[in-house]
């Protein structure tokens, strides 16, 4: 009977020992199964942000020159690659050149070498994204084509050069994924860029049209173009200013197609009141440009580029700093060629007084930060007038 008491308590201690490693190995199982849901979710919340990443960074592109940077530069982001490439789908496919590449590092002197040991020719024949095996039996190319409306136009191929790394699944997903996106916003930016050219095309011949009425201003657009890109280069301006002067300044003088032949090609002295019907021709220019909804500092800059620094000019008489400062290069531009061209009422002006001119308006009728540019740039040759080019040529 004396034993009875501690057997009791010795079952009692070893049931509990039992129900705690029973909770124990019940609660193990429990976090087996939260660790794996956790890594999947994990992986999944990885998926969603490369997607995120591969629609971000194609949404920024504007023109299919970047779209293709964007697109080999994105294909080693999300395979990490060493290296990618795209290009043009032609006969000759297996010995491609690429268009836009990508390399993680400087050596790129197995980049042929790797291009050749690819059967992209197959792929683009057939149509279908693939894992390529190299000569080594590996996983170390993937070729994607991409396609628009079925047809296939490029091919984008990932390589690696260590053999320690291949592509998997995953990788081939992605870069499909990617694909298919880049495919269908081509095609978008191909449309929209054949439509701007056919528009641009357009609104030129009517400049054109402008300048075969009076012969002494032919080729005046396209001289102030060259010189407004001239003074923008040399002033650090970007890549899309020069595009927007290269628009503007080709399109500045369109609306003088709405001003009557008999006070555009008047050969003497405009009265004030001639003169007021001349000032429209910016707000007129200014106005058939927006209807487009295209060219919105374009349209700007044309309504503007007769403006003055002293807030003398029109149409809206704005001052200094008020005036777009891409109208404030045009302005320059335009009544540099003006001076140095044959017009209606008068012959050309010598470069040294059409200098001397736009010397002493500096600082009222114009930026004296771009006349000290132009003139720079006069004094380096890097600005000719067409009499002056004339004058070199004979």
């Amino acid at each position: 009977r004396d034993q009875v008491p501690p057997t009791i308590e010795r079952i009692m201690r070893e049931r509990s020992l039992f129900v705690d490693n029973a909770l124990l190995k019940e609660e193990a199982k429990k976090n087996e199964v939260l660790l794996k849901i956790n890594t999947e979710l994990q992986g999944k919340l990885k998926e969603v942000e490369t997607i995120n990443l591969i629609l971000q960074q194609l949404d920024l592109t504007t023109s299919s020159k970047d779209l293709f940077t964007v697109l080999v530069s994105l294909a080693g982001e999300v395979t990490n690659c060493d290296e990618a490439h795209f290009c043009l789908y032609s006969q000759d496919i297996n010995d491609p050149t690429p268009i836009a590449s990508f390399f993680r590092d400087e050596d790129r002197s197995a980049a042929r070498t790797l291009f050749r040991h690819t059967t992209i020719g197959e792929v683009a024949q057939g149509g279908i994204p693939a894992i390529i095996h190299g000569v080594d039996g590996k996983p170390n190319s993937m070729a994607i084509p991409l396609k628009i409306r079925s047809n296939i136009f490029g091919i984008l191929v990932s390589l690696i050069r260590d053999g320690g790394r291949r592509f998997c699944e995953k990788d081939l997903y992605f870069l499909n994924f990617l694909a298919e996106k880049a495919s269908f916003l081509i095609e978008n930016l191909a449309l929209y860029e054949n439509i701007y050219e056919n528009l641009f095309s357009t609104m030129y011949a009517f400049v054109e049209t402008i300048e075969a009425r009076d012969p002494y201003t032919r080729q005046h657009s396209a001289r102030v173009t060259d010189y407004s890109i001239s003074i923008a280069k040399a002033l650090g301006c970007s890549l899309e200013d020069i595009e927007i002067l290269n628009v503007s300044g080709n399109l500045h003088d369109i609306g003088k197609i709405g001003i009557p032949d008999s006070i555009l090609l008047k050969p003497d002295r405009l009265t004030q009141s001639e003169y007021e019907v001349i000032k429209k021709h910016p707000v007129i220019g200014s106005t058939i440009i927006g209807h487009f909804n295209l060219w919105l500092q374009e349209q700007q800059i044309i309504r503007h580029h007769h403006e003055r620094w002293d807030g003398n000019g029109y149409p809206d008489g704005l001052r200094g700093e008020e005036i777009p400062f891409l109208a404030r290069i045009l302005a320059v531009a335009d009544v540099y060629d003006a001076l140095t061209s044959d017009r209606s009422y008068r012959k050309r002006l010598d470069d040294e007084i059409a200098i001397k001119i736009i010397k002493e308006n500096a600082g009222t009728q114009f930026d004296e930060k771009i006349v000290d540019t132009f003139l720079m740039l006069y004094k380096q040759g890097e600005i000719q007038s067409s009499g002056n080019l004339q004058v070199l040529a004979a």
